[in-house]
């Protein structure tokens, strides 16, 4: 069985029914580890050898966050920031988390529509990840299609539990350590899933 850390980073947890939802939906899964940023480092003193060492215990890492103004919070920046450094996660000496699998998880109240070219936000969501995503290629991680939950402002519960159950299946499947191959054929995971393309 794969361990799965999810590095998850909202300033305001308690205010988001989305993020809640998702993270009540996986936090009792085997092997799945929540390293929530604000509760830990509201002060922004990130124990670095503590988050490394996390890393190190898992072969899935999900960074999971609202997109504010077309990026992580603040805290999950400060993160990479300290966390993976030249000389450890990558660079002459590092490559200490090379191999190991990573994805993100992501909301926005975008619609998936508005996220395009001819959209309102002008760009599909994946290229506001792309530095995450090469973050993950300098560190020799496999970096896989993100998990992404379009609307959130128009969620209807019944639509919320359908995601939160999604990103479980999702969850479960990675740690069970299905092969990787399949997922690259979607552009979110969500799909991968369900078998449908979005």
């Amino acid at each position: 069985m794969k361990k799965i850390l999810i590095i998850f980073a909202h300033p305001r947890f308690e205010n988001s029914r989305v993020h809640r939802a998702l993270i009540a939906n996986v936090s009792n899964l085997e092997g799945v580890t929540i390293d929530d940023l604000y509760e830990e480092y509201a002060d922004f003193n990130v124990d670095v050898e503590r988050e490394k060492g996390r890393l190190l215990d898992h072969d899935v890492i999900v960074w999971q966050f609202p997109l504010y103004l077309y990026a992580p919070p603040a805290l999950l920046k400060h993160w990479f920031e300290l966390v993976i450094d030249f000389g450890w996660a990558y660079g002459k000496g590092g490559g200490k988390i090379r191999g190991k699998t990573a994805l993100v998880c992501v909301t926005t109240g975008g619609s998936r529509s508005s996220f395009a070219p001819d959209g309102h936000h002008r760009y599909d969501l994946r290229e506001f990840l792309r530095p995450l995503e090469q973050v993950a290629y300098l560190c020799g991680m496999y970096y896989l299609p993100p998990f992404v939950v379009h609307g959130t402002y128009r969620l209807t519960e019944e639509e919320l539990k359908k995601e939160a159950n999604l990103y479980r299946q999702v969850m479960k499947k990675l740690s069970q350590g299905v092969p990787l191959h399949e997922s690259y054929r979607y552009d979110r995971l969500n799909e991968w899933v369900t078998g449908k393309d979005g």
